[in-house]
């Protein structure tokens, strides 16, 4: 597994990094398995692993805690978000106030069963709520030794170019994959201003394969339907991108996250996966590069 630093923050990190949401950390998927998964990551030299407060309606952090038990998490860098919690019922609630983001990352701690986050992202943020005041919490968890590096993740590009600007943001995680070129400029940008970038959803939350090819089981019912309520514009750009599974060297899924670290701006590309094969598949792409007749095809797709 090939390691890319995290931009200025001194850590390094897989090139390919566990996303512990989801499927993965609902209680109806089988613990033994969701464990299993974390350890084959680590024992396949996976570095990285990216929750939140609010992911799998707050399961996701409490298991992930588990999976590190017992575990030599000294060369881990262990990602974590603040700023919405599960408020019940389905229902995700935001507190982006400094003292919840401060009160969610010390709930982290004890759910992860850590002594310090190596990441703390605020959880969608917007811009005005990365005031003075926000600034200074943040920089007070790095010195009080709770967290290493703080960032943020959001969907708004202006949000992004905002945070790269701001001295206190170490990283910013953004949503990049063959649906979201545009997504490069930003990339570029905050890399030039010494920030890390992870890629989030690099596999397009599987939407450039056919819906039905998908269905083997209830966590692959439960994708496509949020898929179908939530995304329907993302299935259909998806379309022009089924060739890539059809390759005859490399999956979809491996293309897909060759295109994404073929961007060296990246630090690393976040997936999560709820079966080993596919787990196994991920990351057997790191160090390989993407075909230039590949790459090509992508980008007329795009156009």
């Amino acid at each position: 597994m090939l390691s890319r630093p995290l931009g200025r923050t001194g850590l390094t990190v897989s090139e390919l990094g566990f996303g512990c949401a989801s499927w993965w950390g609902k209680p109806r998927f089988d613990e033994r398995v969701a464990l299993g998964l974390v350890h084959e990551a680590i024992d396949r030299g996976v570095t990285l692993f990216d929750t939140g407060a609010s992911y799998s309606a707050g399961e996701a952090e409490p298991r992930l805690g588990r999976a590190l038990k017992g575990r030599d998490a000294s060369g881990l860098v262990v990602a974590t978000k603040a700023g919405t919690y599960h408020a019940g019922g389905g229902r995700i609630a935001r507190d982006m106030s400094p003292a919840a983001v401060v009160a969610s990352a010390e709930r982290s701690l004890r759910n992860l069963g850590l002594e310090t986050l190596s990441l703390l992202q605020l959880h969608g943020p917007s811009i005005a709520e990365l005031d003075d005041a926000m600034l200074a919490a943040l920089s007070d968890l790095k010195t009080r030794g709770l967290a290493r590096a703080v960032g943020l993740n959001s969907f708004d590009p202006a949000v992004i170019e905002h945070a790269v600007g701001l001295a206190a943001i170490d990283v910013v995680m953004v949503d990049y994959n063959v649906l979201r070129p545009e997504r490069e400029a930003l990339i570029a940008l905050a890399a030039a201003a010494g920030k890390g970038v992870l890629a989030g959803m690099p596999l397009a939350m599987g939407h450039t394969r056919p819906l039905l090819a998908r269905l083997r089981g209830p966590q692959d019912l439960w994708y496509a339907a949020r898929a179908v309520a939530k995304h329907r514009d993302e299935l259909a750009r998806g379309r022009r991108f089924r060739f890539l599974h059809r390759l005859p060297d490399m999956t979809g899924s491996q293309a897909a996250l060759a295109y994404v670290l073929a961007n060296p701006n990246v630090s690393a590309a976040v997936f999560g996966a709820t079966r080993a094969e596919h787990l196994r598949e991920n990351l057997e792409v790191s160090g390989r590069p993407l075909a230039a007749n590949i790459a090509a095809q992508i980008r007329a797709a795009q156009s």
